[in-house]
């Protein structure tokens, strides 16, 4: 594995827990007491330069005003953190979604990554995922649902292990099942499986019908080291931190999307 870029993923993949929320909301009530303090510090100038104007605010009135009016409305605050966190969200993504276009050959054209659904549908679904991602997990029966739903839906999956070695052991298993023509049915276990040892793989790929030597033996190739660091090198140059990341006719989708959310941004690809 190559350990730091895999610890690097890891290390912002994990910003997309809970731990990350609380860091981008002291960053962001930082952020807003400087404008605050800006303000503040902005009207005291002005009242005290402007010694014409009748009844002018001394530095200490203006700062007990605004003090008083956060105090009145603390909402205000977190209004702002709120819109300020909306854009930065928007501006991210708009830039992977620039970045996306600039790499449609590596998103769609990849013969190393599995394609799933119906291989010659329509509407073209990109996920990058992690094996043992508590999100992955979390929206893999909206993905399977999709697929049973809408047989125009074509899946392309692209192998993200980011969160250590069992991540990366199990997106070798699920790789190497593909040259044995099982890798969207061995897919769905691993999605759903436990034990992520050799053991725990070998005998998860027995029960679907794999040949485990065969498949021991193509974990380790160079075809499927080369998948999975192109995977993390198109991750990367996308701007992509953390899974799962979904991207539709070149719209990107973050986080575990619910089925309705996938379902609408398929309709809008095959329609507009």
């Amino acid at each position: 594995m190559n350990t730091s870029v895999g610890q690097d993923f890891a290390a912002k993949s994990a910003a997309r827990s809970g731990q990350p929320v609380f860091t981008a909301f002291f960053v962001s009530l930082v952020v807003a007491m400087v404008v605050v303090a800006t303000i503040v510090a902005n009207l005291s100038r002005s009242s005290v330069s402007d010694t014409s104007a009748e009844g002018e605010l001394s530095p200490a009135r203006v700062e007990q005003i605004v003090r008083n009016y956060l105090l009145r409305e603390p909402q205000i605050i977190y209004d702002a953190i709120e819109e300020l966190q909306r854009r930065e969200q928007a501006e991210r993504l708009e830039q992977m979604r620039l970045a996306a276009l600039d790499h449609e050959d590596a998103l769609y054209a990849n013969p190393a990554s599995p394609v799933g659904g119906n291989p010659d549908g329509d509407v073209t679904l990109v996920e990058f995922f992690d094996y043992r991602c508590g999100y992955c997990r979390q929206v893999v029966s909206s993905v399977e649902a999709l697929l049973d739903d809408d047989t125009g839906v074509r899946i392309i999956y692209k192998d993200l292990p980011i969160l250590g070695e069992d991540s990366e052991r199990a997106a070798r298993a699920a790789l190497a099942s593909d040259a044995q023509g099982a890798y969207e049915r061995f897919h769905f276990a691993l999605m759903r499986a436990e034990d992520f040892s050799e053991e725990g793989l070998l005998s998860l790929a027995e029960a679907n019908g794999l040949d485990t030597v065969r498949l021991l033996d193509d974990m380790g190739s160079p075809d499927v080291s080369r998948a999975i660091e192109e995977n993390r090198e198109l991750a990367a140059d996308i701007g992509i931190d953390g899974t799962p990341m979904f991207i539709i006719d070149g719209k990107v989708v973050p986080g575990a999307a619910e089925l309705e959310l996938l379902k609408a941004m398929v309709e809008e690809a095959r329609t507009g």
